[in-house]
């Protein structure tokens, strides 16, 4: 399975951006996520999505991001409003299957 992610950006405070991440490879995927990692910080979990629909978010992303996923269950959004300068981070697209898989990072930069 491959993680192929896009949507980052540059985007001032307040803004708007839409993640996606697409996997390939004909397997059933249980959980798909979005992670974080600004710089000098560890990686952390932004949301995450399972294949029944049960959600969870990170509290400092509540009411404020959004996640999805496709019909077909291989693809996973991240509908980011109101972004704030600390959402700042190169954000990674997770997949859990019968391994964990990850995608490359796609960078997301608040700043006016």
């Amino acid at each position: 399975v491959q993680l192929q992610a896009s949507g980052g950006g540059l985007v001032q405070p307040g803004g708007s951006l839409r993640l996606s991440c697409a996997a390939s490879g004909s397997i059933s995927i249980d959980v798909m996520a979005w992670y974080r990692q600004a710089p000098g910080k560890q990686r952390e979990l932004v949301a995450e999505i399972s294949s029944v629909g049960r959600i969870r978010y990170a509290d400092p992303v509540k009411g404020r991001f959004t996640i999805s996923r496709g019909d077909a269950k291989d693809t996973v959004y991240l509908q980011m409003n109101s972004l704030k300068p600390e959402d700042t981070a190169a954000y990674y697209c997770y997949a859990r299957a019968n391994f964990v898989y990850w995608g490359q990072g796609t960078l997301v930069t608040v700043s006016s």
